[in-house]
């Protein structure tokens, strides 16, 4: 009985000192050149991210911080260093986490996964946190959240991501939507534009209030894929998964022919054979689905 009170007493004097910090970063955003083209770029690290869409013109932005450590001490240094980064690009606005070892910026074209062309080489240089410069090992003196709330003009093109900790959740756009996660899931109500959905431990779940009107993919690793559309889809379709099946209450979907493509690798002509492709009805768009612990869900409403 003894032990079992000093080990109950030494732990909440463990908890006791632990410090815990949270406050609310609002900013109000517009852009300085308008154009079809404007974008919205979040780059979220640890927490959640929701985008609304909206009537008006202005990118109202607020997000939750909060700050963990065990200290006063290091409590202190992290509210000191990590702060709401803002980048305007005139035609672009990208949101970051600020204070970081892996300093955000433009970054040397790579090979960093199936989505690096959209972000257009904007993103963390990784490298930093393994190379030795600027001090690293920074953030393992304080854990850190912020949550991402924005809403945004319904007609402008969103590209929203985070990492660890939280979902992506966007409603109500009609432009172009990227949407990335690595340890969440990704959620897309009442948008009509075209979409790539992307994330690694987690479900898609896609509500679409029109049909996207050009190509769109959608992927999940470990996660199910649950794509809505309006009734009278007409698409082309593609599936590929490891452990996955494809379920879809469309009747109205046909193989395509096997098709032959010719193209160019290093000094030679190589050709692709493409024989998992489908039409749903008259065909359209095409929709590439991909998972592999996951299963393809296709409906109509």
């Amino acid at each position: 009985m003894k032990t079992q009170f000093l080990i109950i007493f030494f732990f909440g004097t463990l908890v006791a000192s632990a410090q815990t910090f949270s406050d609310k970063i609002a900013r109000e955003l517009s852009f300085e050149k308008r154009g079809t083209n404007n974008a919205l770029m979040i780059f979220n690290i640890n927490g959640n991210v929701k985008v609304e869409g909206y009537a008006g013109d202005k990118i109202i932005v607020e997000v939750e911080r909060t700050i963990h450590g065990k200290t006063e001490a290091r409590l202190e240094k992290g509210k000191q260093e990590i702060q709401l980064g803002v980048l305007d690009r005139a035609d672009t606005i990208m949101l970051y986490v600020q204070g970081l070892c892996n300093e955000f910026g433009k970054q040397k074209r790579g090979k960093r996964g199936n989505y690096q062309s959209e972000w257009n080489g904007w993103g963390y240089n990784w490298n930093d946190c393994r190379n030795g410069s600027g001090n690293c090992n920074k953030e393992s003196e304080y854990d850190y959240k912020m949550n991402f709330t924005i809403k945004v003009p319904s007609s402008i093109n969103v590209l929203a991501s985070t990492v660890n900790d939280g979902d992506v959740e966007v409603t109500g756009t009609n432009a172009y939507l990227l949407a990335s996660n690595i340890n969440g899931d990704i959620r897309l109500k009442n948008i009509s534009g075209v979409t790539r959905a992307n994330t690694i431990n987690g479900s898609v779940d896609i509500d679409y209030s029109g049909n996207p009107s050009g190509d769109s993919r959608y992927y999940s690793l470990n996660g199910d894929i649950n794509a809505n559309f309006k009734k009278g889809l007409g698409a082309q379709l593609t599936f590929k998964s490891f452990n996955g099946e494809f379920y879809s209450s469309v009747n109205e979907i046909t193989p395509m022919a096997v098709t032959v493509e010719k193209y160019a690798k290093g000094d030679g002509i190589r050709y692709k054979v493409n024989g998992n492709r489908y039409k749903v009805r008259q065909g359209g768009p095409l929709l590439d689905f991909e998972t592999f612990n996951g299963d393809v869900y296709l409906r109509e409403n």
